[in-house]
């Protein structure tokens, strides 16, 4: 089962099932200690979209939303497997016209305008 935390470690996540895109779960997702904070906004759909963190590090933990149904993208960076960045190549990259010329394009990634 996948787990993760924020930097201070006060708030953990877990999700049991498959990841439906890079970086993203739905089937039994938890949080399994702390309270995380949340911060709602407007995407550029309209949508909202909510960012879950830890109120006392900061750490960004998972973000949802009306696009997702009931996925969360998790931020991969918080899952305690080290191997967990080499399992997340991106999917999709949003906002690809956006991208900084220093960046390359993700080979196999969807190229998207903005969010969906």
């Amino acid at each position: 089962m996948p787990v993760g935390g924020c930097f201070c470690g006060k708030t953990r996540i877990e999700y049991t099932g498959e990841i439906q895109a890079k970086a993203s779960a739905s089937d039994d997702f938890k949080v399994t200690s702390g309270t995380p904070k949340t911060l709602a906004t407007k995407a550029d759909s309209g949508k909202t979209i909510t960012s879950h963190f830890c109120g006392d590090c900061g750490s960004t933990l998972f973000r949802e939303g009306e696009t997702f149904g009931d996925a969360r993208i998790i931020k991969v960076g918080i899952m305690d497997d080290v191997n967990a960045l080499n399992d997340a190549k991106p999917g999709v990259e949003l906002y690809a016209p956006e991208r900084v010329s220093w960046v390359k394009e993700v080979e196999g990634a969807e190229q998207k305008q903005g969010m969906p």
